[in-house]
């Protein structure tokens, strides 16, 4: 039967649900430290071996796997980098021993309908370069690894023989720093996996713009460009997109990225990301004088001017993603209208009463529809703020 692809712009106007009854009988899951890891220099900033936290899948998900990379920003000098390695950022050593899995990565079936089953693994996030990375710094009194992609191949080859290398069903994924590592790792994992797998690929709020700030400044351009050459990150981006652009380094723009993609794509992403409003669209370099200040830490005290420039910045990404939208035939998208970061891990936002939806559909809904080929379907919010279903998690924090 033929798979019918259809692309929804949506107008929500009714209210959302009863409020969550919250994360109760949370799931904690052990650390997994890759002792061999050092044998192929993969190590965390510090230096510290790399880890991972698996949650057995069970009954008709005993073959299926759901991989999960942690976010959490990049550093992209020696000073940022250093700072990093102290911390949980930096550092397995310091890091929880234990992680909850929540969203996409719980083992409840009325919480996450389509994986709960499935062998689910988060890998930690201790490099700084979204496990891109591959190069040394050593002074002789600071020593700093930027080794991510060694750490991406030690995890992967502890867990081929725990059972991933006979994976009938799997699924990369990320938030954030780890949602924009999914995209650059995503052909790369299906080359591990057999070819009767079925390899998918989905990014959460990882889809970061090649887009000026408010003053015209290339920001997050200038961010990368640094990032890619401090950690030694050029050789590691996918070489159809390099040979095809005058600067190889916006590879790790997933927007230049996405056509050299091969596995099936969802992505998942909020049309006013909170991360890039506060540092893509208006970071702290463009707005000294805190003219933003209000309408970063409530969207409803955003002057008229301001919500037209997040209008237009929410245009920029869908001209970005017009030709997947309409030429994808695999693809998946749930581009919402909220003011939020990372919607898959939450449960509050993957899959509750109250979620955000669209076309009635909740996130985990629509992203199981598209993997199990249900609906392969296409939505994207109307304009802030006719959605009323909105988890709109804003503030300092960001």
């Amino acid at each position: 039967m033929e798979l019918v692809v259809s692309i929804v712009f949506v107008l929500l106007t009714c209210a959302g649900m009863s409020a969550s009854s919250g994360d109760r009988n949370r799931l904690l899951v052990n650390m997994t430290v890759v002792r061999r890891a050092g044998a192929i220099g993969a190590y965390c900033l510090d230096g510290s071996l790399p880890a991972y936290h698996i949650h057995r899948g069970f009954g008709a998900g005993a073959r299926n796997w759901l991989l999960q990379f942690e976010g959490g920003g990049w550093c992209n000098d020696i000073n940022s980098c250093a700072e990093r390695s102290q911390t949980r950022r930096g550092s397995t050593r310091l890091m929880n021993k234990l992680e909850s899995f929540s969203g996409i990565l719980s083992n409840n079936a009325s919480r996450n309908p389509d994986f709960y089953n499935w062998n689910r693994v988060k890998l930690r996030y201790c490099d700084g370069g979204s496990f891109m990375g591959d190069a040394k710094f050593d002074n002789g009194t600071l020593l700093l690894y930027f080794r991510g992609q060694r750490i991406w191949q030690a995890i992967i080859e502890d867990l081929l023989p725990k059972g991933l290398s006979l994976a009938r069903k799997a699924l990369l994924s990320g938030c954030s720093a780890g949602g924009l590592a999914s995209y650059l790792h995503c052909n790369n994992f299906s080359s591990y996996l057999p070819n009767t797998t079925a390899v998918k690929c989905l990014g959460d709020a990882g889809f970061f713009l090649d887009s000026p700030d408010i003053n015209m400044y290339h920001t997050q351009r200038t961010f990368f460009q640094h990032l890619v050459t401090l950690q030694g990150i050029e050789k590691n981006l996918d070489k159809n997109c390099t040979n095809s652009i005058s600067d190889p380094k916006q590879c790790i723009f997933p927007q230049y990225l996405l056509k050299y993609i091969t596995p099936p794509l969802f992505i998942l992403n909020s049309a006013y990301d909170v991360y890039q409003f506060h540092h893509i669209l208006v970071p702290p370099s463009a707005d000294s004088l805190g003219h933003w200040n209000h309408c970063k830490l409530n969207p409803k005290a955003c002057r008229p001017d301001q919500i037209r420039i997040l209008h237009a910045f929410r245009v920029e990404m869908l001209t970005a993603l017009r030709s997947f939208l309409f030429n994808s035939s695999r693809g998946g998208v749930f581009i919402n209208s909220c003011f939020a970061h990372c919607q898959s891990e939450s449960q509050d936002t993957w899959f509750a009463q109250d979620s955000p939806k669209m076309h009635n559909e909740t996130i985990a809904e629509s992203v199981g529809d598209w993997y199990f080929g249900r609906n392969v379907s296409k939505k994207v919010d109307c304009p802030y703020p006719c959605d009323a279903t909105c988890h709109n998690l804003i503030g300092p924090a960001f």
